[in-house]
């Protein structure tokens, strides 16, 4: 069972993978970043991606199930949200960053949903 940083990597490895991070949606604090950041700082990138990950959760809690994944297209990307469940009450999620071009959105669900369920937080 992978910890943070296998699963980052092993998120990079999606085709068209720019940047992956591992992410408190309460506090908005990446618990890990492999690769590059949109904006170029994983802080900025974590807090304003945790922000949507906020409003959708809140969204979702007033009007039904619960929220599985989120994505945002760009002109030339794409940002994969996966929330991460555990056994306690966990609130992170994994963010993947995909180019455009390059990138299987399908497939990115896919596999950061798998990794998703074998990461071990600790």
């Amino acid at each position: 069972m992978p910890g943070i940083d296998e699963c980052l990597l092993a998120a990079m490895t999606v085709p068209g993978a720019r940047g992956a991070s591992l992410v408190d949606w309460i506090s908005g604090l990446a618990l890990g970043a492999v690769g590059e950041a949109a904006g170029d700082d994983h802080e900025a990138t974590a807090a304003e991606t945790a922000e949507l990950a906020r409003m959708a959760t809140e969204y979702a809690t007033e009007r039904g199930p619960s929220v599985e994944d989120l994505i945002l297209t760009t002109q030339s990307a794409y940002h994969l949200v996966h929330f991460v469940e555990t056994g306690f009450d966990a609130t992170v999620f994994l963010h993947l960053w995909l180019d455009r071009d390059q990138g299987n959105l399908a497939l990115a669900r896919i596999r950061l949903r798998n990794l998703a369920e074998g990461l071990v937080l600790v």
